[in-house]
C-alpha cells in the first residue's frame, strides 16, 4: 500500500481576523496557566521553608527519585524489549496470545499493584505466613525481601509500565527492513545474536521513546512511593503543601520536578525524530519467524508468561479473591456513592476534553498558522506533567482569585462569597482537562489526519456548507476516533490519584481516593472492590490497543 501525501489545504483566513484562531489560542493559554504558575516560582527568592527543605530533605528527594528512575528503567527495558522481540520475531507456543495479553498490566495503576503485593508478601501476608508454618521459623529467623522499599517501588512500577517499551519496541522490530535481517540470517546468526547485533541498535530510538514515557509516569507516581515510604519529589510536594502549609515551597519543588519532566520530553521527541532511520529499504513483507528449539521455546514462553503473571494475573487474582471474601461488608451504599462520584467526574472531564479537542483540532486544520499550531501543541503538553504539579498549579491561582473576589465583595457589599473555584469540582475537572486533554487531542488529530483535504474541497465545490461537511462527511469517519478519545480520557480520570487528593471537595471520595485511604489504613482487603473496579474499567483501552495490533498484523503485506 502506498501512502499518499496531500499537502493541499483549504483556504485560510488571515490570523488576525479569525475568531476561531483566537479561541484556540485563548483555550491554550488558559490550560497553560497551571504550568506557567508553577514555573514562575523558579524566579521567587528562596524562603525559610525552602532553605529548611534544602538543608534537610531535598537531597533525599533528588537521590530517591533518581534511584527510582534507574530501577524502573532497568525493569521496563528488560521486560519490554525482550517480550517485544520474542512476540514479533520468534515462533513459540502461545505467542499469538502474548501479543495482546502483555498489554494487560496497563490496566492496573501502580498504586493498586503496590497494595496487592504488599498484602501478598508483607510479614503478615500469606506467602511469609506459609513459609513460617512450613519451616517453624519465627520473627527474625529468616531473611525475606522487603516489599516496602525503593527497590519494591521500582519493581511495582516496572511491572505496570513495561508495556510502553513493549508497544514501541515491537512496532520497531516489526517494521525493520527485511533485507538487513535476512543478511543476518544468511551469516548464520540465530535469534539472540540477530537481536543484539542488528535489531536492537536499529530499534534504539523507539526504545528510548518508550523508556522516556515510562520514566515520566514514574516521576508522576504518588500512591506507590507514599505507601512504600519512599521520599520523592511527589511525596515531598504533598508534605510541603499539607504538612508545612507553604504553597510557595511546594510550587518550587513542583517547578524542579517540571524541569526534569521537560528534559525527558525533549529526549523522547529527539528519539522520535530519529525513527525515520529505522528502515533501509522499501521491502516490508512479513519475515519468517525464528523457529526456536524446544528449550528455547520453553524459555520464551516463561519470559512472556512471567511478565504477564506478575504484572496482571497475580495481582488481579488476589484482588478478585479479596473482593469475594469482603463482598458483604463492601457492597453497600457508600460503594455505590463512590462509583457515582467517579463516573460523574470521568464522564464530565472526558466529554469536555472531547469537545475541546474537536475545537482545537479543527482550528488547527482550517486555520493552521504557526500561532495556532503552537497553541495546540501547548494545550497538549499536560499529559507529561505529574498530577501533583498540575494540582498545585491549579490551586494557587484559583485560591488567589477566590480570596481577591471575597475581599472585594466584603469591602464593597459587606458579605463573603466564599470559595467559588478552589475546593470545588470546577477546579478538579479543570485539572483533569489540563492533564488529559492531550490524550483526546492526539486521538482526534489522528482521526482527522485520515480525512484528506481534497474531500472537503469536493464537498465545497458541490455547494455543501462547512457545518454540513462536518456533519455528513467528518463525523461518520471520526466516530471510532471520537469514541476512543472519550474512553481513554474516561479511564485516565478514573485512575488519577494525586490531583484528586489535592483538589477534591471536602469529603468527596472517588474509587481511587477510597482505595488509597483504605490501603493507607492497612485495610487492603476492604480496598479490593474499589481497586478491582478501576482495573476492570482500565481493561477497556487495553482491548482497543489489542484490536489495533490484531488489525495491523492482519494488514501486513506479504
Amino acid at each position: 500500500m502506498q501512502l499518499i501525501s496531500d499537502k493541499r489545504v483549504l483556504p485560510r483566513l488571515p490570523f488576525h481576523t479569525n475568531g476561531w484562531s483566537m479561541g484556540v489560542i485563548s483555550i491554550a493559554l488558559l490550560l497553560a496557566v497551571p504550568v506557567l504558575v508553577v514555573l514562575s516560582y523558579l524566579l521567587e527568592p528562596a524562603g525559610e521553608v525552602w532553605e529548611h527543605l534544602a538543608d534537610t530533605v531535598l537531597q533525599d528527594y533528588v537521590i530517591n527519585s533518581l534511584l527510582l528512575m534507574v530501577g524502573v528503567a532497568i525493569g521496563v527495558l528488560l521486560l519490554g524489549v525482550s517480550t517485544a522481540w520474542l512476540t514479533s520475531m520468534c515462533q513459540f507456543p502461545g505467542r499469538w496470545l502474548f501479543e495482546w495479553a502483555l498489554l494487560l498490566p496497563m490496566a492496573i495503576p501502580a498504586y493498586i499493584i503496590a497494595y496487592t503485593y504488599t498484602g501478598l508478601f508483607d510479614f503478615a501476608g500469606p506467602v511469609q505466613t506459609l513459609l513460617r508454618e512450613l519451616t517453624g521459623w519465627g520473627y527474625g529467623d529468616y531473611w525475606f525481601p522487603e516489599i516496602r522499599s525503593i527497590e519494591g517501588a521500582a519493581l511495582m512500577l516496572a511491572l505496570v509500565l513495561y508495556p510502553y517499551v513493549y508497544l514501541l519496541s515491537r512496532a520497531a522490530f516489526m517494521g525493520q527492513s527485511i533485507c538487513v535481517l535476512d543478511v543476518s540470517r544468511t551469516l548464520g546468526n540465530g535469534p539472540w545474536r540477530t537481536f543484539f547485533m542488528v535489531a536492537l541498535p536499529l530499534a534504539r530510538p523507539a526504545i528510548v521513546a518508550g523508556l522516556s514515557l515510562a520514566l515520566m509516569e514514574t516521576l508522576a507516581d504518588y500512591g506507590t512511593v507514599q505507601y512504600f515510604g519512599v521520599s520523592t519529589f511527589t511525596t515531598g510536594i504533598f508534605r510541603t503543601w499539607y504538612g508545612l502549609n507553604n504553597a510557595a515551597a511546594a510550587a518550587q519543588l513542583s517547578a524542579m520536578l517540571l524541569l526534569v519532566v521537560f528534559t525527558l520530553i525533549l529526549i523522547e521527541k529527539g528519539s522520535r525524530r530519529q525513527a525515520r532511520y529505522h528502515h533501509t529499504t522499501q521491502r516490508h513483507q512479513s519475515l519468517t519467524r525464528f523457529q526456536l528449539t524446544r528449550l528455547q521455546s520453553f524459555m520464551a514462553f516463561m519470559i512472556c508468561f512471567g511478565a504477564l503473571f506478575f504484572g496482571f494475573l497475580l495481582p488481579a487474582g488476589q484482588l478478585l479473591w479479596w473482593a469475594l471474601t469482603t463482598a458483604e461488608e463492601s457492597l453497600d451504599g457508600r460503594f455505590l456513592s463512590l462509583i457515582s462520584h467517579s463516573l460523574l467526574l470521568a464522564a464530565s472531564a472526558s466529554g469536555l476534553a472531547l469537545l475541546l479537542a474537536l475545537f482545537l483540532s479543527y482550528g488547527k486544520r482550517q486555520y493552521g498558522s504557526w500561532p495556532v499550531v503552537l497553541a495546540v501543541r501547548t494545550a497538549g503538553m499536560g499529559y507529561a506533567i505529574p498530577g501533583t504539579v498540575i494540582a498545585i498549579g491549579v490551586m494557587i491561582p484559583f485560591a488567589a482569585f477566590d480570596n481577591a473576589l471575597d475581599d472585594w465583595m466584603r469591602a464593597q457589599f459587606g458579605w463573603s462569597t466564599g470559595l467559588l473555584l478552589s475546593g470545588t469540582l470546577v477546579a478538579l475537572i479543570f485539572a483533569y482537562l489540563v492533564r488529559f486533554l492531550a490524550v483526546s487531542l492526539q486521538t482526534v488529530e489522528a482521526g482527522l489526519g485520515k480525512i484528506r483535504p481534497t474531500m472537503d474541497e469536493v464537498a465545497l465545490s458541490m455547494g455543501v456548507g462547512s457545518r454540513e461537511i462536518i456533519h455528513r462527511v467528518h463525523m461518520p469517519m471520526l466516530k471510532g476516533s471520537l469514541m476512543t478519545a472519550l474512553l481513554l480520557v474516561f479511564v485516565d480520570v478514573l485512575k488519577e490519584l494525586p490531583a484528586t487528593l489535592i483538589l477534591r471537595p471536602f469529603n468527596y471520595n472517588t474509587l481511587a481516593v477510597r482505595a488509597y485511604e483504605l490501603a493507607s489504613d492497612e485495610r487492603l482487603a476492604d480496598a479490593s472492590y474499589a481497586s478491582l473496579t478501576i482495573v476492570a474499567v482500565g481493561i477497556l483501552p487495553v482491548i482497543l490497543l489489542s484490536r489495533s495490533i490484531t488489525r495491523s498484523r492482519h494488514a501486513e503485506p506479504t
